[in-house]
């Protein structure tokens, strides 16, 4: 790609919305590109390039700020990548977390299921757990 690509071709290209791609300049994740006469938006590869790499971020959960960081070591790659290595790290250990609450969300519900004999409503296990909070062990290991 070479200046003069138009917005919805660098859309259709990266699979950022258009909208998103106004947004990220407005912002400062993506500089603010050249404009044709008719003050339309032009791009290249790298601006396509950078807005694949925020998409691919984002995707991972990066929030905005850490991929501004991460940008900026991409802008100087002659630095330690050290930034780098601690900013995905601290995303490991939220999605860790996450899948840990999952998983704890997941046996609280199967035992929700399992504890229902199928019967009438006033001793149904599910209705009972989600009317008392006290005997949903999920809540219990998140206190």
């Amino acid at each position: 790609m070479s200046h003069g690509i138009a917005i919805g071709k660098v859309s259709v290209a990266t699979g950022v919305k258009i909208p998103t791609i106004r947004y990220y300049e407005q912002i400062g994740l993506l500089p603010a590109p050249p404009r044709t006469e008719g003050n339309r938006r032009t791009y290249d590869r790298k601006d396509a390039e950078r807005l694949t790499f925020i998409r691919h971020s984002r995707e991972l959960g990066f929030e905005i700020d850490q991929i501004r960081t991460l940008l900026d070591l991409q802008d100087r790659p002659d630095q330690s990548c050290a930034d780098a290595d601690t900013i995905a790290r601290a995303r490991l250990v939220e999605v860790k977390d996450k899948i840990a609450s999952l998983k704890a969300l997941e046996a609280e519900l199967e035992r929700m299921v399992e504890g229902c004999s199928h019967g009438r409503v006033e001793s149904c296990q599910v209705i009972e757990i989600l009317a008392d909070h006290g005997k949903c062990k999920h809540h219990q290991h998140d206190a």
